[in-house]
C-alpha cells in the first residue's frame, strides 16, 4: 500500500467509524429511550431492555463492536501524522487504542450481561430475593462497568487522544489548521463532563451536562478528518514524503 492509499484508506475508516456509532445508537434511541434510560429505575430499565429481544441485543453488540474499530483508526492515523517534532503522537496513540477497548468493555455489558439479569428480572418464576440480588448486580455492572470503564478511562483516555493527534494535525502539511482547532475544542467538553461522572457518587456535586454535546462535536470532528483525508491533494502527499 503506497502513502497516499494509506492516507484514503484511513479516511475511510474514520468515516466508516462514524457511521456504525450513530446507526446503532439511533436504534437504541428509538427502541429502548437511550441514553435517558440509564437514570431510570432498575425495574423499568430491565424490563423494557428484556421486552426489546434479540433485535435489542444486536443492536447493542453492533454499537460496542463499532467502539473497537477506534483501535485500528488511530493506529492508521498515527502512520499518516507521525513525525519527529510528534514524540508524544505514540503515547497519544497508546491511549486512543486503549479508550477503545475501554469503551468496548463497557458498552458490551449491554449485550453479554444486561440480558441475562433482564431474563432473570422479569421471569415469573424468580423469587423477590432473586429480584433483589439482580437489581444490585446490575447497579454495580452498571457502575463499574459503564461509569468507570466506559465512561471514566475510556472518556478521558479519548480525550488525551483528541489533544495529541490535533497538535499533531497542526504540524502536518494534510490537514488544515481548522481542522484542528475543532479537535482541541471537544476536549475540554469531554473533561468538564466528568462532573456528571462524580455526581452518581457524590449527592449534590455540581455538574455540567455537557458530555453529549461533547461526543456530537467530536463526531463532527471525525467526519471531518476522514473527509479531509479522502480529499487530501496529492501534492501535500509528495510534499509530505519529501519532509520525511
Amino acid at each position: 500500500m503506497n502513502r497516499l492509499q494509506l492516507i484514503r484508506t484511513t479516511g475511510i475508516l474514520f468515516i466508516l467509524l462514524v457511521l456504525l456509532l450513530n446507526i446503532p445508537y439511533a436504534l437504541l434511541v428509538k427502541n429502548f429511550e437511550y441514553d435517558d434510560i440509564l437514570r431510570q429505575p432498575v425495574d423499568y430499565v430491565l424490563t423494557r431492555f428484556y421486552a426489546g429481544g434479540a433485535a435489542l441485543v444486536l443492536t447493542s453488540f453492533v454499537f460496542g463492536f463499532a467502539a473497537l474499530l477506534l483501535m485500528p483508526a488511530s493506529m492508521l492515523l498515527h502512520k499518516v501524522i507521525a513525525h519527529e517534532d510528534t514524540p508524544y503522537l505514540s503515547a497519544a496513540t497508546f491511549m486512543g487504542a486503549l479508550s477503545a477497548i475501554l469503551q468496548s468493555l463497557g458498552l458490551m455489558r449491554w449485550a453479554f450481561v444486561i440480558p441475562v439479569l433482564a431474563k432473570l428480572y422479569t421471569d415469573s418464576a424468580s423469587s423477590t430475593g432473586t429480584r433483589e440480588a439482580v437489581i444490585v448486580v446490575y447497579q454495580a455492572v452498571h457502575q463499574y462497568g459503564g461509569v468507570v470503564m466506559g465512561e471514566y478511562l475510556g472518556q478521558t483516555l479519548l480525550a488525551c487522544w483528541t489533544l495529541g493527534v490535533s497538535l499533531a494535525m497542526l504540524r502536518s502539511p494534510l490537514f488544515k489548521s481548522w481542522v484542528a482547532w475543532l479537535g482541541l475544542m471537544t476536549v475540554p467538553l469531554w473533561l468538564l463532563g466528568q462532573s456528571e461522572l462524580l455526581a452518581t457518587v457524590i449527592p449534590g456535586m455540581p455538574m455540567l451536562k455537557v458530555t453529549s454535546i461533547g461526543f456530537i462535536s467530536w463526531e463532527v470532528w471525525l467526519l471531518v478528518v476522514g473527509i479531509s483525508l479522502l480529499w487530501v491533494p496529492r501534492q501535500r502527499v509528495v510534499f509530505k514524503a519529501k519532509l520525511a
